[in-house]
């Protein structure tokens, strides 16, 4: 069991510094989380949300890409499924956290008394991203939209720095120069 531990501790601490680099870096971030929504007819639904995103490397503003996945129950008869696409602009920085608005369109999968209706889902969501030092992030947000009304949740996640090719062809001939 200690064993497990130190190992467990051993990988995060050396996955700090392996995504601590992010300036000349592209971001994927991965969050989980619970929600509640109007995905009911009557009171509302507990769920869990799934989120995945890709910051756009573009520099003029900040905009990300990226897709959600929830699953809601309203604790009686009626079971939802959501997959969504998104396109986020994080519009407004004030120290560490970031403003954003969100829209999200996709497939909404709802059964209800053993029934399953197919719709388009279509929405807007407003949120804010703090981050916990480099690689985790905590992400409180509301939405709107068609069929589930309304839903709030939070998500926690991790951000995964990925290198650029470009940087990573620049480290190459750096070393190469260095080697002659």
């Amino acid at each position: 069991m200690k064993k497990r531990i130190i190992l467990i501790c051993l990988i995060f601490l050396l996955s700090q510094v392996v995504f601590a680099q992010e300036s000349a870096q592209n971001v994927i971030s991965i969050g989980i989380g619970p929600e509640f929504n109007m995905n009911s007819r009557e009171n509302f639904a507990g769920g869990f949300v799934v989120s995945i995103d890709y910051k756009l490397p573009i520099s003029a503003i900040q905009l990300a890409a990226g897709l959600t996945m929830t699953t809601s129950f309203n604790f009686s008869d009626a079971l939802s499924f959501e997959v969504t696409g998104m396109v986020r602009w994080y519009f407004l920085r004030i120290k560490n956290l970031n403003f954003f608005a969100q829209a999200d369109a996709g497939m909404h999968l709802i059964v209800e008394n053993n029934i399953s209706v197919v719709l388009i889902e279509g929405g807007l969501r407003a949120g804010l991203r703090m981050p916990i030092g480099d690689l985790f992030y905590i992400e409180p947000y509301g939405r709107f939209g068609y069929p589930y009304a309304w839903g709030m949740g939070v998500l926690a996640g991790v951000r995964i720095n990925i290198p650029s090719k470009k940087n990573t062809v620049s480290n190459i001939d750096s070393i190469q120069q260095e080697e002659e």
